[in-house]
This record gives C-alpha cells, structure tokens and sequence, in this order.
C-alpha cells in the first residue's frame, strides 16, 4: 500500500504548476519512514511524476489561456512548435533539461500552453528525471541516516537561492519573447504578459 502512495503522492506534486515540494522529497519521505526498496520507490515516483507532468500539461491552457495576452499566447504557440517537432534536438533538450536540478514545470507548461502533443519529451523526461531523482533519493537516503550531522545549517543561502532560482526561472519563461529569440537568435524581454 505504501507503494501506491509513492505514486499519488508523487503524481499530485506534479500537477501543481507553483511552487511545491519536488517529487524526490515525496520519494525519500517514504523510502524512509516505511523502510521501502529504493528501487520500486524511484520507478514508481517516477512513473506518477510523468503522469502529473502529462495532466498537468493537459489544463495549462486553461488556467493560464484567460489571463495572458494575445502576444504572450502567439510566442508560446510559437515555442510549442518547436517542441512538437520530432527532432532529436527536442527530445536531447527535454533530456538535459531535466537532468540539471530546475523544476520541470516550464517545460510542460510550454508544451501544454502551446497545445502540443507530450509525447516527444515524455521519454526523454523520464530517463531524465529518473538519473536525477536516483540521485537526490539515494543523497536524501544518506542524509536521512546521518541527521544528525546535517541538520546544521538546513536553511542555507543555497537552499532559499535555490527557492528563488525556481520562481525566476518560471517567470522568466512568461517574459522572454520567445519568437524574437528563436527567429533572432537574440534575448529580449517582454513584462506584459498579462491581459
């Protein structure tokens, strides 16, 4: 039964688009408290990860379709474009996006905003997430059997940076003109993302 929550629990962080704990907390939460295999943890956590990044792709459009400017749709859609193509580059990018340590919400919410299939980034995301997450459960398993040692110094200017990090980068994605920088090749910024 402990394996079932493994998955929910894993699925339902997913799904939220905002600021939550990640899926490998969950993951180490219960590896520990229930004594689990590592393994079965890591591939189911990360099976019900996918699944909430799927759902949670499904209804960006509408959570976010009424509040954005028309503009902001036009440059998503075009960003969707280039994820629904079926370029390696894609799955490649989906792949190291997720192996270095962002959360993977701005890339679903590209996918899903720009109503395009999940299908071409959903195995690279997998592979992906499961190196990461082997990673960061296997840590948090050491960690969790030498507390005591670590305990010092939990919040750190690393952990609050690393808080902050993931909001920018979130709302990065909202303001960067993505149009002008795929077809351009250069950065540009543009605040009004709202209607």
């Amino acid at each position: 039964m402990e394996y079932f929550f493994v998955f929910l629990a894993s699925l339902l962080v997913d799904i939220v688009p905002f600021i939550g704990p990640p899926a490998w907390t969950v993951m180490v939460f219960f590896q520990i408290r229930y004594g689990l295999d590592i393994w079965l943890v890591l591939v189911l956590g990360v099976a019900g990860s996918a699944f909430g990044r799927y759902i949670l792709s499904l209804y960006m459009p509408v959570v976010f379709g009424g509040v954005l400017s028309e503009q902001k749709k036009q440059d998503i859609q075009f960003i969707g474009e280039k994820l629904s193509g079926n370029s390696w580059r894609v799955r490649l990018f989906a792949l190291l996006y997720t192996l270095i340590p962002l959360p993977s919400t701005p890339l679903f919410t590209a996918a899903g905003m720009a109503r395009v299939g999940v299908g071409n980034i959903i195995p690279s995301f997998i592979v992906g997430k499961f190196i990461s997450d082997m990673v960061m459960v296997l840590t948090g398993d050491y960690a969790a059997r030498n507390a005591i040692d670590i305990t010092e110094g939990l919040v750190t200017w690393k952990s609050v940076s690393g808080v902050v990090l993931g909001v920018l980068i979130l709302l990065a994605f909202f303001c960067i003109d993505w149009r002008y920088l795929l077809q351009n090749k250069r950065l540009r910024f543009d605040f009004r993302i709202w209607k």
